[in-house]
């Protein structure tokens, strides 16, 4: 097995060290977060980093790199307070991850791709037409990150729409049945498949 020291880590060309990195902590969610502005202008755009931190209140984080230039997404959620999240499926990679490609404010990454954006319930943010899984989102807090000015954005989750063959009867929904992407790296995409499930664990007793 290889070993890369810090200092090897630090020497690498700075291409090659963000594949390394971005790709060793393993495979990462896929999903368009969807916005619009107060000027009426949708935004979306591919993220890696939502995470769950907890489920009463429902509540998601993802990381945004530092705001030292335009970030639209940011900007459009905190001008206006929610977002959507929806996750990206095997048949739009490709545009879905043309969506990292940095834009201006005033230009939609709807009209530069195929993707297509929806309004359900009066919610003010875009949804991303057709994806297996949308939710919608309220802005709750944010943390900047001092270590490498990075900002964890917190949201909770105001409602979902779920396509209804992907849900167990006990609520756990499977993602495999839509062939919804994981991200390795940053441009690698992968369509994992359910292998098994285990009920809760509790101690052995001896």
């Amino acid at each position: 097995m290889r070993y890369l020291s810090h200092e090897d880590i630090d020497n690498f060309h700075h291409i090659y060290r963000i594949n390394l990195i971005n790709s060793c902590s393993g495979y990462k969610s896929a999903n368009l977060i969807g916005t619009i502005s107060n000027d009426g202008i949708e935004n979306v755009a591919v993220f890696s980093s939502v995470t769950h931190l907890g489920s009463n209140p429902p509540l998601l984080g993802f990381f945004l790199r530092p705001t030292t230039v335009l970030r639209n997404t940011y900007e459009n959620i905190k001008s206006t307070g929610c977002y959507t999240i929806n996750h990206i499926h095997q048949d739009i990679l490709q545009d879905a991850h043309h969506t990292s490609a940095k834009y201006e404010a005033d230009v939609s990454e709807f009209d530069k791709t195929n993707l297509s954006s929806e309004y359900k319930q009066d919610f003010k943010a875009p949804f991303v037409k057709d994806a297996p899984l949308q939710l919608a989102m309220t802005f709750v807090e944010e943390y900047p990150i001092e270590a490498n000015n990075t900002i964890l954005v917190i949201g909770k989750i105001n409602g979902l729409y779920v396509k209804e063959d992907l849900m167990e009867d006990d609520g756990f929904i499977n993602l495999s049945k839509a062939n919804i992407a994981t991200i390795n790296g940053l441009d690698g995409y992968a369509i994992p498949k359910l292998k098994t499930r285990f009920g809760y664990q509790r101690p052995k007793e001896s």
